[in-house]
């Protein structure tokens, strides 16, 4: 019956063991030195040789020769601690994953009190010795802080962190890690060669990839290759059929129908894959590998080989070939999209889907890559003609275009307000107002403002008073003026900019909306509601009266034959102006109340200078007048 080679080929010595530098030198020094503690802590991942030092220390240690870092093979110890020996006594390996309560503990500790049978240390391996618990680490604690001269302790495992730190402390501790390939690779060449086993190119860095730097692992999978090898030949399709990776040559295929946009290939390769039973992700993670391999073939060239040791001179010379269709950059971000969809090979997708998704990807990548690179002469040279047929349209208008140049820029806008009405402004007009409450100054002065009328994208605005006017057309020598700020917000609520005709009162009687008053507005007390029917005729006399203003007979008397009554006459005429030019109403000559004795109305073609009469009553005495009411 055959032993597995990890068994036959476990190291002896401190010199056999292979990758572990580390932790072999400070352990031949503080042998040679004769400074060895009375407790280790080797940790490390499966199969990197923890338990295999912790018995090559032990021989060291129990040697006739020693305490040595080269035991003697001969004596008894050595002999009986050998690959081959069936243990020594006085060496107690403890599986710590079923040895790891309170009373084993106990029963460790009540051993160690007896001297060895034979040996100069009694000496206990613990392996696994994470999974001690909490309460056996504390009932051994005594005795590995102060432990009797002729024991030592070896703690191994492969999570330092659950030990407890009470233990740690009183440990040396020394982290055994993976095993190189290179070394690996030399390392299970020898073995073959000693195995006298024939091994086609290409089969170790396969089998090497599979162990992941552990011996154990890598042994373990090299036993199994040459078990299942017919005639002493272990051949690469066996070899990737039996570890499940995916063939050099159909990932080649692959790789370079994604390379030349061969949609077709790409997805026929995919297929196969599937249809062969082999795991899809494990597909992805050789695709992974491969632009791996083809981006250090791309950096190094004919460097490539001592990088990618052990891998056969006419596959990297493939893989040449394929670098070189790639490009550096495409090879980079090819990579980026592998890795991305092997992250995301998880949950309930179906891995295929991530497959193929990941093959559409590459070719949408590949494909955008092809157009740039095929078509850059047709795109830089039009690029380069097509300012120079301009040039000489521009040099001839050039002083025509810098007047039409300003006014220009607010066409295209002037076009959208073309559609716009009166209506649509004052729609949003209690909006805008709302926006401009942010800003109180400005607030104040649009709140009595009214839009009445709309030409194309200029805006007649009408305000209740002078002083608002004045305020709204003022540009403050720091921040926007208030038109500025209505601009703004009408741009915002309507996306047109507007030119704004400002004036004082006039439109607010023609427009169907009353604007908000304010108390110390002399205007508010004139405006007329939207019923009115002489607002047009008022509208058409202000007119006129802008065209050409005629003499008033009153006014002219007043300034001809001024007297003490002349401010009475001033006021009188004003009213009188108001009513006739706001209100389109004539004026009565008196009014009496109906009541009165001796009252009369006045016809209404009669005309007076002022609204008010006195008459006199039956009885001789002065009857007091009233203003005309809106019945009569």
């Amino acid at each position: 019956m055959a032993v597995a080679l990890y068994r036959r080929y476990r190291p002896e010595s401190f010199e056999e063991l292979i990758g572990q530098s580390q932790v072999t030198d400070p352990l031949r020094a503080a042998l040679r030195n004769n400074r060895v503690n009375h407790a280790y802590l080797f940790s490390g991942p499966r199969g990197c040789g923890k338990t295999t030092s912790a018995r090559i220390l032990a021989r060291c240690l129990n040697c006739a020769e020693g305490p040595t870092d080269t035991p003697c093979g001969k004596c008894a110890s050595c002999v009986e601690l050998s690959r081959d020996g069936s243990g020594s006594i006085d060496v107690i390996e403890i599986d710590a994953a079923s040895h790891n309560g309170v009373d084993d503990a106990r029963d460790l500790r009540e051993r160690a009190g007896f001297a060895p049978s034979r040996d100069r240390y009694k000496i206990y391996i613990l392996d696994e010795a994470h999974m001690v618990t909490q309460q056996g680490f504390n009932a051994l604690l005594k005795i590995v802080e102060e432990p009797p001269e002729h024991v030592k302790f070896i703690f191994a495992t492969t999570e330092p962190e659950k030990v407890i730190g009470t233990i740690r402390s009183r440990t040396h501790h020394y982290p055994f890690r993976l095993v190189a390939p290179a070394t690996m690779l030399e390392y299970v060449a020898q073995l073959c060669v000693e195995e006298k086993v024939e091994v086609e190119d290409g089969v170790l860095p396969l089998v090497i990839r599979a162990g992941g730097g552990s011996v154990r692992d890598t042994l373990s999978l090299l036993d199994q290759i040459i078990a299942g090898s017919e005639n002493g030949m272990v051949s690469r399709e066996r070899t990737n059929n039996l570890l499940g990776y995916t063939p050099s040559e159909l990932l080649d295929e692959s790789l370079a129908a994604v390379g030349h946009g061969d949609s077709s290939t790409a997805f026929s390769v995919i297929d196969r894959v599937v249809q062969t039973g082999s795991d899809p992700r494990r597909f992805v993670e050789d695709v992974l590998e491969r632009y791996r391999d083809l981006v250090i073939v791309d950096a190094t060239g004919e460097g490539a080989q001592a990088v990618l040791r052990g891998m056969p001179a006419d596959e990297v010379a493939r893989m040449g070939k394929l670098a070189a269709l790639y490009g550096s950059r495409s090879l980079s971000r090819a990579a980026d999209i592998v890795n991305d969809a092997l992250s995301h090979m998880t949950g309930t997708t179906p891995p295929r889907i991530h497959l193929e998704l990941m093959i559409a990807r590459l070719l949408v990548e590949r494909g955008a890559v092809n157009v740039r690179s095929a078509a850059p002469e047709p795109t830089v040279v039009p690029v380069v003609e097509a300012p120079a047929p301009p040039a000489p349209t521009p040099v001839v208008e050039a002083p025509a275009p810098p007047a039409p140049t300003t006014p220009a820029a607010p066409e295209p806008e002037a076009a959208n307000a073309e559609g716009l009405t009166l209506s649509d402004v004052t729609d949003v007009w209690a909006e805008v107002l709302e926006d401009l409450k942010e800003n109180p100054a400005v607030w104040v002065v649009v709140n009595v403002a009214q839009p009445v009328a709309l030409d194309g994208d200029v805006l007649q605005i009408d305000f209740a008073d002078k002083v608002f006017l004045e305020r709204f057309k003022e540009k403050p020598a720091s921040g926007n003026a208030v038109f500025e700020d209505l601009r703004e917000a009408l741009i915002g609520a309507l996306g047109v900019r507007f030119r704004f005709v400002p004036r004082v009162g006039l439109g607010l009687a023609t427009t169907g909306s009353t604007p908000p008053v304010v108390p110390q507005s002399p205007v508010a007390d004139t405006r007329v509601e939207p019923e009115n029917p002489f607002a047009a005729q008022a509208a058409a006399d202000t007119a006129a009266r802008e065209v050409s203003v005629e003499a008033n007979p009153a006014e002219e008397a007043l300034s001809a034959n001024p007297t003490d009554d002349a401010p009475k006459a001033e006021e009188e005429l004003r009213g009188e102006s108001v009513v006739r030019d706001v209100l389109g109403a004539k004026l009565v000559t008196t009014v009496e109340r109906v009541d009165a004795p001796g009252a009369r109305f006045v016809d209404a073609d009669e005309s007076s200078d002022s609204l008010f009469e006195s008459s006199t009553a039956p009885d001789g005495s002065p009857a007091q007048a009233e203003p005309a009411s809106p019945e009569n």
